[in-house]
C-alpha cells in the first residue's frame, strides 16, 4: 500500500490501474475502495485519465470487498 499527501492514509485502490488513472482518483480524493463505492461509473469517466479499463479493474476490486460503484 502507499501512503497519500503524508496524511498516513493508505490507498488500497488497484497497483495495476495506470498511472493517469491513480492521479486522476488521488486528484479528486478517492483514496479508497470505499469511496468509490459512494461515486458512480460515469461520474468517475469524467475525470481526465480515467477510462473503462481502469473502471473494469476498480469493478473487479470493489467486488472482491463485496462492494459496488453507486447507482
Amino acid at each position: 500500500m502507499m501512503t497519500y499527501n503524508n496524511n498516513s492514509v493508505e490507498s488500497d485502490l488497484p497497483t495495476n490501474i495506470g498511472k493517469p488513472a491513480r492521479r486522476a482518483l488521488e486528484g479528486a480524493g478517492y483514496v479508497r475502495l470505499e469511496q468509490l463505492s459512494n461515486v458512480s461509473e460515469n461520474e468517475l469517466l469524467k475525470l481526465h485519465g480515467v477510462g473503462p479499463k481502469a473502471l473494469g479493474l476498480i469493478n473487479l476490486a470493489l467486488a472482491d470487498k463485496g462492494l459496488t460503484f453507486a447507482n
